[in-house]
């Protein structure tokens, strides 16, 4: 009898292990299935090995966990850049009829001395043009300038861009402000740091040896007899500082006739004559390093320009085209023209070796040359008085030959 009731409890001990076993089951799969909807992965279920049928749905666990873990990541990498870059960001969410704030990075935050707000609405009271503009616009994407006061101070420019994206079934609105007054003083800071190195450079290039020079003379003009070996020295020293000499003036002279460009004086030319005049001027140098010019423009038309600096123009750009053939077996010059909306275009190739690309962003410097003799202003100089006349000047090189293109605007 001892033993029918021994077995008995045995039996419903392990039922009772059973059912605690399986409610565990249960409730461990119902919270590892929460977690997953809720996105919550700070469990974890390493500990949980002994059940093996649940070994799959660890693994699902466990591979959400890691890619949750990488999204947050992201995130907090997007958000530091979006954080610490001088632009001006805001990025809206549609949530029903009305817009969220999903992100205000800290520049905008505190360039306009904003709080962290939560909804669109809020803006009105703190960038009224801003939040109207949006508004008239209907949240649609634009590019404009825009004129932006806050705390009673002068309005400045900024240039806004938006932009709407769907990611999802959810609406994003982007809004970007960039300072134009920002985006100036940045150009003509790099503008004045390239131009000082320049200079800076130019200028120890002639001092250093001439105060090396002078040291040296004024070693042999303290000794009580020169020799005629150092008479010959004095000489030397003395006709070097006079040719560096000369370089800076020259150096001095190219600087102020860069900066001292007069106003164009403008008169109606046909363009064949103003290509013409500046192809004479050339055809010495032409034949001595046997250059083939082909002058391809077939049509004629009335151009404004002030002739005299625009056959400055010509020139320099033909001299430039002159040493890039230098050592090549085919040395050939081809100037083309067309007219598009208004403008005419003159192009000026060369079969030269082109431009190396670590300087092609350098050659509008000022003083910036690759040649020994050099002044590197004939770019600038060429660059300043185009812009001066209402167009600009630009380059291309297809297949390593160089075109550079002079734009003119009609009048």
């Amino acid at each position: 009898m001892l033993s029918f009731v021994f077995f008995l409890l045995i039996i419903l001990f392990l039922i009772i292990e059973i059912c605690y076993y399986i409610k565990n089951a249960f409730l461990l799969y119902d919270k590892t299935i929460i977690s997953i909807l809720n996105n919550d992965f700070s469990s974890d279920f390493s500990k949980h090995k002994s059940y093996k049928n649940y070994a799959n749905l660890f693994q699902l666990y466990e591979t959400l966990k890691n890619k949750e873990s990488l999204e947050i990541s992201k995130d907090i990498i997007y958000r530091s850049i979006l954080n610490n870059i001088d632009t001006g960001i805001i990025i809206l969410k549609k949530e029903g009829e009305d817009w969220d704030v999903f992100l205000m990075n800290n520049y905008f935050s505190k360039h306009f001395d904003i709080p962290k707000i939560t909804k669109w609405k809020y803006l009105k009271k703190f960038l009224p043009s801003l939040y109207q503009i949006i508004e008239k616009n209907d949240f649609k994407e634009v590019k404009i300038p825009l004129g932006i006061s806050f705390k009673h101070q002068d309005a400045q420019l900024y240039v806004m861009q938006t932009s709407r994206s769907e990611i999802y079934d959810q609406d994003y609105f982007i809004i970007l402000l960039n300072s134009i007054q920002n985006l100036i003083e940045k150009k003509e800071k790099q503008a004045w740091v390239n131009l000082m190195n320049v200079i800076s450079h130019e200028l120890l290039n002639s001092i250093t040896p001439i105060r090396s020079i002078s040291k040296n003379l004024q070693e042999l003009v303290q000794q009580e007899v020169i020799s005629t070996e150092d008479l010959e020295d004095v000489k030397n020293s003395v006709s070097t500082i006079l040719r560096r000499s000369d370089h800076l003036q020259q150096f001095v002279e190219s600087y102020r006739k860069l900066a001292m460009l007069p106003a164009p004086k403008k008169q109606s030319t046909e363009l064949s004559k103003w290509i013409e005049n500046g192809l004479k001027i050339m055809t010495i140098l032409f034949e001595k390093e046997n250059i083939e010019v082909i002058n391809t423009i077939s049509f004629d038309r009335l151009i404004s320009i002030d002739n005299q600096q625009m056959e400055q123009v010509l020139i320099n750009l033909l001299t430039n085209c002159i040493h890039a053939l230098a050592g090549m077996e085919k040395k050939q010059i081809i100037i083309s023209a067309e007219i598009k909306e208004r403008r005419t275009f003159i192009m000026i190739s060369d079969s030269g070796r082109g431009i190396e690309k670590e300087i092609q962003k350098k050659i509008f410097l000022p003083f910036f040359t690759t040649r020994k003799e050099g002044a590197g202003i004939g770019l600038t100089l060429s660059k300043s008085i185009i812009e001066s006349h209402g167009g600009y000047l630009t380059y291309r090189i297809i297949n390593k030959k160089t075109t550079f293109s002079i734009c003119l605007l009609d009048e």
